[in-house]
């Protein structure tokens, strides 16, 4: 029988599984078997894709649709808006809007939420994405604030068109991949809502020094943080000791915040601006995660974390890892000699592959 959604937790999430629920739901899968705390959600896997194309004929249309010249941008583009178009189109077949609903009404119990009140993020996860020698990080899409089933089949729907942008399938052809070797699972997972979140490096990104961790902070959620849109503080941490070696404080003045209506960008209140998003005791707490997840993977690693806050109740989530490509594909790791593909921004190993995917 076909599997067609996979929560994180389940045994067959994990790194050996990427061909069925793609790079990012692997990692997290991986992440929780590593011991740190991630939001809980579902893969919707390739399966579910395979059959979703087979089903509707979505197959044969997109093969013939990218069988000509994409020499030409005008020729990718003119079979990336058709593809789009058919993929939005499509209604799913009956065994899959079931599983979806399956995976929804499991989630919903997990959370202990009711339906209006719970808010997702729906994100791309492809089978070639977030590898240390191909990274598809940022090509395809990711939707926040997601709140009903119908909305996440929408999504989810989008995530699949995703795959097939112009910019996505250049790549594809420029690196020689083809495009029906590269398929698409789709996370969907509880949205923290983050007093704080932000990026973490486990080493130092501006001169591969092993014995660092960086960590850049924002108030609210990352993604102010991850899309540039802030300079956030940012702290150096010395490994071994876990001693604060360098910090700089910013004046911040925006931060994303979940609403009702969604995220939206918003300023922090006056007080918050130009004190440190983090304290000593986290800066710690998120230095000893990141510790750990690199010892689980056993190479320098580039993070996503949140700290969701209620009262006294403090939980400290991880919601992405990934190899740090510039300093773990250079022949100098470790050195004081910066690689020539460096970035002025420690963030700039996940900014590189963030931009507009249409």
């Amino acid at each position: 029988m076909s599997t067609y959604t996979l929560p994180f937790a389940a045994e067959e999430c994990n790194k050996n599984q990427v061909d069925l629920v793609g790079g990012k739901c692997a990692s997290l899968g991986e992440l929780l078997n590593a011991g740190v705390k991630v939001p809980p959600g579902f893969a919707v896997t390739t399966d579910f894709y395979d059959v979703f194309l087979d089903r509707t004929g979505l197959d044969t249309d997109i093969e013939q649709r990218l069988d000509g010249d994409l020499s030409e941008t005008q020729a990718v583009r003119a079979a990336s808006e058709g593809v789009r178009q058919r993929i939005r189109e499509e209604n799913f077949p009956a065994e899959l809007e079931t599983a979806l609903e399956s995976a929804w009404d499991s989630l919903l119990a997990e959370t202990a939420k009711d339906a209006a009140d719970l808010s997702v993020a729906v994100r791309s996860s492809a089978t070639a994405e977030d590898l240390p020698d191909a990274s598809f990080a940022g090509q395809q899409d990711t939707y926040l604030g997601v709140r009903s089933l119908s909305s996440v089949k929408k999504r989810v729907r989008d995530c699949i068109a995703s795959l097939f942008t112009a910019r996505a399938i250049s790549y594809r052809e420029e690196r020689g991949f083809d495009h029906r070797d590269v398929k698409i699972s789709v996370g969907v997972q509880r949205m923290v809502d983050a007093r704080t979140s932000g990026v973490m490096f486990t080493l130092n990104p501006a001169n591969g020094d092993r014995s660092k961790v960086r960590i850049e902070a924002n108030w609210g959620l990352g993604e102010a943080v991850v899309g540039g849109q802030v300079t956030p503080d940012s702290f150096l941490v010395d490994k071994p000791v876990y001693k604060i070696v360098d910090r700089e404080i910013p004046e911040k003045q925006v931060m994303t915040v979940m609403t009702n209506e969604g995220v939206v960008e918003t300023k922090p209140d006056p007080e918050k601006r130009d004190v440190p998003s983090l304290s000593a005791d986290e800066i710690i707490a998120l230095t000893d995660r990141a510790k750990t997840i690199e010892d689980y993977f056993g190479k320098p690693q580039d993070i996503e974390w949140a700290i969701e806050e209620d009262d006294d109740d403090k939980r400290y989530y991880i919601l992405q890892s990934r190899p740090e490509t510039t300093w773990n594909n250079s022949s100098e790791l470790g050195s004081d000699d910066s690689p020539t593909n460096t970035t002025d921004s420690p963030a700039g190993t996940i900014l590189r592959n963030v931009s507009d995917s249409n």
